[in-house]
C-alpha cells in the first residue's frame, strides 16, 4: 500500500511540476490548475494515509518525509523525461519559453524535496551527525547528491520501520512487566563519564527498562578515581538507596571500569549485603596490555600535564577530587591481576558477564576507531578498547557480535551513541537480561 501511495504522489508531483511549465506554451491549461495544484498541496501535506499506522508523531512525521523523498525522485525522472521529449518540439520554437518551463517545474519539485528533507532532518534519530553533513554538502554535486539521498532514505525508512515496532512489542507486553526485579536496577557508568540526565550515559536503555517495569537508579560517583576509591562511593550510594527506599537490595549492571568499582565495593566495603547481583558490562577484568604499554612509553611529563588538565576540567564539571592517573593505572593488566588475587566474590551475590568486539576499525566512533588497532596488537579481538579475553567473570557469560564489517564496540553496548545496529538490538538485550534477572528471583 505505501508503495501505491508514493508512486500517486510521485505522479501528482510530476504532472504539477510540468503543468507549471506547460502554461506558458499552452494557456488553456490554466484550466487544470484549480484541480492540480489542491492534490499537490495535499499530496505536500499527508503525502500517504498509510503513515497513519505509526504510533507516534515523530515516527509518523519521519515516515512521510521518506515518502515525500522517494515521491520526489519518481517525480523527477517522469518530469525529466517530459521535458527531454519536449526539447524536440519547443527548444528551437519557444527556447525562452521551453527555459522558463524548465525553470518552473524545478521550482515545484524543489518544493517537494525541502518539505521532505526537513521532515527527516528534524525528526530522524539514525540519520546522525555525519550523514546530515553529507547530504547537505553533496546537494549540489550531480550523482554524488543522489547517492546522498538514497542513503538518506535507507536509513530514515529502517528507523520508522524498527522504532515502530519496538512500541508495538513494548504495548503487547506491558501488562507482564517482565523488567520488574525483586530489587531495583543500579547502573554503574564507566571511566570518564559522569551520570547526566542529558545526556544519558546509558543512552536509550533506561527508558525501554522503565517501559517494562523497572525501577532504575544510577551510581552518580565520580568520574576517574581509582577502583578502591570508586568502591567506596559506590558503597555509599547503594546504602543510601537501600536505606531510602527500603527495597533491601539493588541488582548491580556496571560498565567497563565500573565493574572492577563495584567486585572492590561488595568484597572490601561491605556492599555484599546489599546487592543481589552484579551483571558487568565490557569489564577489563584481566586488564588492558596496550594500556601497560602506554604507560611505560609516555613520558612522565607528558602524563602529568594530560593528567592535570583533565583533572582540572572535571572540578569544573562536578567531580570533587579527581585522580586520572589512579583510573587509569588500575586498568592495566598489572593491576587487574594483583586486584583479581585480592578481591574475591561473595557467596551471597550472583555475578554473570556480557562483552562485545567491533569487527572492523572502521566501524568504531571515535575515538575506539583509532584505538582498535592497537587493542588488537597487544590483546587480540577488542571492542576498541578492552579485549574478548578480558571480559568473562561470574557464572554467565554473553558474547555479543554482529555479522559483517559492524560489530559491537565498548559505546555500542550501553547505546552512548543511540545507533540502531543490523543484527543487535541494544534496548532489547537489555530487556532479557533483566527480565532473566527477575525469572531467577532477584
Amino acid at each position: 500500500m505505501k508503495y501505491l501511495f508514493r508512486l500517486i504522489d510521485g505522479l501528482i508531483f510530476a504532472v504539477t511540476a510540468c503543468l507549471a511549465g506547460m502554461v506558458m506554451l499552452y494557456p488553456a491549461l490554466w484550466v487544470i490548475i484549480p484541480v492540480c495544484v489542491p492534490l499537490f498541496l495535499l499530496a505536500n501535506i499527508i503525502p500517504s494515509p498509510y503513515n497513519l499506522r505509526f504510533r507516534s508523531v515523530r515516527l509518523r512525521v519521519c515516515a512521510e518525509g521518506t515518502d515525500l523523498l522517494i515521491s520526489f525522485l519518481i517525480g523527477t525522472v517522469i518530469t525529466s523525461i517530459a521535458h527531454l521529449i519536449g526539447a524536440f518540439y519547443w527548444m528551437t520554437e519557444h527556447p525562452v519559453k521551453y527555459t522558463v518551463s524548465c525553470l518552473a517545474a524545478v521550482l515545484v519539485l524543489a518544493l517537494v524535496f525541502w518539505n521532505g528533507i526537513i521532515r527527516v532532518y528534524v525528526t530522524s534519530v539514525q540519520l546522525g551527525l555525519k550523514i546530515r553533513i553529507i547530504g547537505l554538502l553533496c546537494g549540489f554535486i550531480p550523482i554524488a547528491h543522489l547517492i546522498a539521498l538514497a542513503k538518506i532514505i535507507a536509513v530514515t525508512g529502517r528507523e520508522v520501520e524498527f522504532e515502530n515496532e519496538k512500541i508495538l512489542l513494548n504495548d503487547s507486553r506491558r501488562e507482564k512487566s517482565v523488567c520488574r526485579t525483586k530489587y531495583p536496577i543500579l547502573l554503574v557508568h564507566g571511566v570518564f563519564f559522569r551520570d547526566y540526565r542529558f545526556p544519558n550515559y546509558w543512552g536509550r536503555i533506561p527508558d525501554e527498562l522503565i517501559r517494562n517495569g523497572a525501577v532504575i537508579y544510577y551510581g552518580n560517583h565520580q568520574s576517574a578515581l581509582s577502583v578502591a576509591d570508586s568502591g567506596e562511593e559506590l558503597t555509599g550510594r547503594i546504602k543510601q538507596i537501600v536505606k531510602e527506599t527500603g527495597c533491601g537490595k539493588v541488582n548491580v549492571i556496571a560498565h567497563s571500569k565500573g565493574g572492577l568499582d563495584c567486585r572492590y565495593a561488595i568484597s572490601h566495603c561491605g556492599a555484599d549485603q546489599y546487592v543481589a547481583s552484579l551483571t558487568t558490562i565490557n569489564t577489563p577484568h584481566k586488564g588492558c596490555l596496550f594500556a601497560d604499554y602506554l604507560l611505560k612509553k609516555v613520558p612522565e611529563s607528558v602524563k602529568n600535564s594530560i593528567a592535570n588538565t583533565y583533572n582540572a576540567a572535571l572540578r569544573r564539571l562536578g567531580d570533587s577530587n579527581p585522580d586520572f592517573l589512579s583510573a587509569v593505572y588500575d586498568l592495566t593488566n598489572e593491576r587487574c591481576k594483583a586486584f583479581n588475587e585480592s578481591v574475591k566474590d561473595s557467596d551471597a551475590v550472583f555475578y554473570q558477564s556480557v562483552g562485545s568486539k567491533l569487527n572492523k576499525a572502521t566501524s568504531g566512533k571515535f575515538p575506539l576507531n583509532f584505538t582498535y588497532p592497537i587493542a588488537k596488537h597487544f590483546d587480540g579481538p577488542n571492542d576498541g578498547l578492552v579485549s574478548e579475553s578480558s571480559f568473562h567473570w561470574g557464572e554467565n557469560y554473553a558474547f555479543l557480535t554482529v555479522n559483517g564489517r559492524r560489530g559491537i564496540s565498548h559505546g555500542d553496548v550501553i547505546d552512548l551513541n543511540r545507533e540502531n545496529i543490523e543484527g543487535f538490538d541494544v534496548r532489547e538485550f537489555y530487556v532479557q537480561l533483566v527480565s532473566r534477572l527477575r525469572e531467577k528471583g532477584f
